[in-house]
């Protein structure tokens, strides 16, 4: 028997088969071949075509069972991950109003701060935990004040997840995690948060049926199996956004450690099980996968400037491969003999307070300074830039105790690991995963075994640990001078 795990990505649409005994993977297929469309209309607004979605799920799914000549009636569930953040509207018959507003948008901004004035920070943060900001409750307002008549025929509002998981089944439903996500969960009374659903002017009739995270959710109905290719009755077990699943994924579920991801940007999710913050408009908080019967958080912290600025690098020196520039930067010793790299410039970076300083190369010196230096450099400073987030997180509460990671192309660099792992004096362990991998895992986790489930990604995916380095204070002098610069291209 097998699992389908599903992951609803911005660029492309993922589908995994794993064997639902060992946990194994079977195969990984992506649609479509090309990016999807983005749709940006204005400036700083970023739209998808919610059918788009759809349509290469079930190309991935009909290729999946194809390429690996797979019995439909060998499926026993469903799990989904999908972007976070987005916005699909649906109207009494199920169909998509308009384009669904997606995570990078930011429309809502203004919204979001007035918001976070009228209602009063300290409220905010003690029900919220974070300010309402660019998240789905202020993009749903914004359609409210903007779209009025094609407001009024909103029959029930959705996450990206939720929308593939009606089209599968044709019920209309949400989560617990989903609702903190958009900002709808209050933590104080744990509910939904209607006290801001009052401020916007929302209806609660709106939300869709709240199921489990874990465990039934719905199941494929003669439509959605017609469409996909799967048999109907199929149950869709398990559902998220792509961040908490993604620490989930890396086995990511106890206070004290930490999910981080290092692709186009870079993101570190921190579990506590604090709930307070002082950090309501440089970090997020949502409610973790595994809340169970208590409260599970993760902190999210967001660099926009990570892997960005290395494939950038990469093409202005004309390198053949990551591989080789891995290498080079190995021959030139800790600190990059003063060559700072701030690795920003890619938007405003929510860990420094919105600023966009942009990304500078410091300290150049001609005759000393050769391409190894400035892939070091390089590394160095979105390293630093990670450490630099990183004790935003600590200074929240966060004790770190154990740092995972996927298989990025940074973590492939030793540079890069040794120099997060000797700052933060924490382990980070590299596994080789996925996020639709990791919800097709998540699919056998309505039986509440979460021993098994690690240890099947320990068993599998595990790949090597990067350790604290026994010359720290080198590092420190790198990173303090990088933290200078910083500063004072801050004030």
């Amino acid at each position: 028997m097998y699992n389908l795990g599903l992951d609803i990505g911005t660029s492309f649409i993922k589908a995994a088969l794993t064997e639902c005994s060992s946990g194994n993977k079977v195969n990984l297929v992506s649609e479509p071949s090309s990016e999807q469309e983005i749709i940006v209309l204005k400036d700083g607004w970023a739209e998808q075509n919610p059918e788009i979605w759809w349509k290469n799920t079930c190309l991935a799914i009909k290729n999946l069972i194809s390429l690996n000549n797979i019995n439909p009636s060998l499926i026993s569930g469903i799990g989904i991950s999908y972007q976070m953040h987005g916005l699909v509207l649906l109207d009494s018959k199920g169909n998509s109003l308009r384009n669904s507003i997606i995570w990078c948008d930011d429309r809502a901004v203004d919204i979001g701060k007035q918001a976070f004035t009228e209602l009063g920070q300290i409220k905010c943060i003690n029900q919220l935990l974070n300010s309402p900001a660019n998240f789905t409750a202020s993009k749903l307002k914004w359609v409210k004040n903007n779209e009025n008549e094609l407001y009024n025929k909103i029959y029930k509002f959705m996450l990206p997840g939720d929308y593939i998981a009606y089209r599968l089944s044709g019920k209309m439903t949400t989560t617990k995690t989903g609702l903190s996500e958009a900002m709808l969960w209050d933590y104080k009374n744990n509910s939904v948060a209607d006290f801001l659903l009052k401020h916007y002017e929302i209806d609660s009739s709106l939300i869709p049926e709240i199921v489990p995270t874990f465990g039934f959710q719905c199941k494929l109905n003669k439509k959605g199996s017609s469409e996909c290719g799967l048999l109907e009755d199929i149950p869709i077990y398990y559902r998220a956004g792509d961040q908490p699943n993604n620490a989930l994924s890396l086995n990511v579920l106890k206070p004290g450690e930490i999910a981080t991801t290092a692709g186009t940007s870079g993101v570190v999710f921190a579990v506590t099980d604090n709930v307070k913050t002082n950090e309501s408009e440089r970090i997020n908080n949502f409610l973790h996968v595994n809340i169970n019967n208590s409260i599970s958080l993760g902190k999210l912290l967001c660099i926009n400037g990570a892997g960005i600025q290395y494939a950038k690098l990469k093409n202005e020196l004309n390198i053949d491969s990551y591989v080789e520039m891995n290498k080079l930067s190995s021959v030139v010793e800790v600190g990059s003999e003063q060559l700072t790299y701030l690795p920003f410039g890619n938007g405003s970076e929510r860990m420094l307070n919105n600023i966009n300083v942009g990304s500078n190369m410091l300290n150049f010196d001609i005759n000393v300074h050769k391409k190894e230096h400035i892939i070091r450099a390089t590394l160095e400073g979105i390293a630093f830039a990670f450490v630099y987030g990183m004790q935003i997180l600590i200074n929240d509460g966060v004790k770190p105790k154990v740092i995972r990671a996927g298989n990025d192309n940074l973590f492939k660099s030793k540079v890069f690991g040794d120099t997060i792992s000797t700052l933060i004096n924490t382990d980070i362990e590299i596994y080789e995963t996925t996020g639709a991998i990791g919800a097709a895992r998540a699919v056998d986790l309505r039986n509440g075994d979460f021993n098994k489930f690690g240890n099947n990604i320990i068993d599998n995916d595990f790949l090597k640990t990067f350790s604290p380095q026994s010359n720290l204070n080198d590092y420190k002098n790198a990173y303090n001078l990088w933290v200078e610069k910083l500063e004072l291209t801050l004030k």
